[in-house]
């Protein structure tokens, strides 16, 4: 008997639909990653339709991306207030805490989400986490005495590896290092953000904590789920 069920791309579905919750006139920060991309894409489709916004990129990939879509795009000479932001995560877990930067943007992200009135997450179903630290975490360093950090954040209890590219070390969009730090299942995200935070040397951690209002997820079906953060008003759990 053949099986004639279509799988969707949970990533597209997910980013499509966030997409479509931008309205006319917002300032608007567009993530990085294979999620993201697709909300970007959906995105640059509506504004050549008509959808009048303007959008804050979150790392090179993302800008030029939007640029080919027709987005446009300003910068924080222009506003300091960014309406929506859609991206994506690494991990997510039930009180909305993220692990993100597995892209390398994690300081533009965290400054956009942290400047955003509203923050929606985009993901597939594999990103939902009991618990963060599963994913190594990210944590953006300056290039000088990277050695010593990495010492320090050892020190927090991980073992933590420089991030490396074909060129040799890994380098951000802001001309930093990247150390992926393995602390195993994270049981206070809040406190390690902090301690992680305090060591000189640290640009910004991939923890992202209270930064989520929202989470959509996409489904191999082409179903949806939409959650959003109890803080942020009532705990909706929305199938489409």
């Amino acid at each position: 008997m053949r099986n004639n069920k279509v799988s969707a791309n949970p990533k597209k579905v997910a980013g499509e639909r966030a997409a479509e919750l931008v309205d006319d006139g917002m300032i608007v920060g567009l993530g990085t990653g294979s999620t993201a991309y697709y909300a970007i894409q959906k995105l640059g489709g509506r504004v050549r339709e008509g959808l009048l916004i303007r959008g804050i990129p979150t790392s090179e990939q993302s800008r030029i991306q939007a640029e080919r879509e027709g987005i446009p795009l300003i910068d924080f000479a222009e506003t300091i207030r960014i309406d929506l932001t859609i991206d994506g995560a690494d991990e997510i877990d039930p009180a909305f805490n993220l692990i993100k930067g597995g892209g390398g943007a994690l300081f533009r992200e965290k400054l956009v989400a942290t400047a955003s009135h509203r923050e929606i997450i985009v993901a597939d179903e594999s990103k939902l986490k009991d618990r963060l630290g599963g994913f190594p975490l990210p944590v953006e360093v300056v290039p000088f005495g990277w050695q010593y950090v990495r010492l320090n954040l050892e020190a927090l209890g991980c073992r933590a590896r420089l991030r490396v590219s074909e060129n040799g070390a890994f380098v951000t969009d802001n001309g930093n290092h990247i150390l992926d730090c393995a602390f195993g299942a994270i049981d206070d995200p809040a406190d390690l953000e902090r301690r992680i935070g305090a060591i000189c040397g640290v640009v910004e951690s991939g923890l992202f904590v209270g930064l989520a209002h929202q989470v959509v997820i996409g489904k191999a079906d082409g179903t949806l789920e939409e959650r959003s953060r109890p803080q942020c008003g009532v705990d909706v759990r929305r199938k489409t």
